[in-house]
């Protein structure tokens, strides 16, 4: 199990789930391909912000593969 809130788990073309913004209050996830990660700093508590190569943007919560 790999921990989302830390930035150099994450990698380019890693499989992940990710909330998204309008989704934090539901917890709905939704599952794709890590084009590139957005935030700077090492580790952040609420998860990692990532551009998935559908466009969308969210928060790592799981890391698949």
């Amino acid at each position: 199990f790999m921990d989302h809130t830390v930035r150099s788990n994450i990698k380019i073309g890693a499989v992940v789930n990710v909330v998204q913004k309008q989704d934090q209050g539901t917890g709905k996830l939704t599952q794709g391909v890590v084009a590139c990660i957005l935030t700077n700093s090492p580790n952040h508590p609420r998860g990692i912000k990532v551009k998935l190569e559908s466009g969308i943007v969210g928060r790592v919560q799981e890391i698949i593969g």
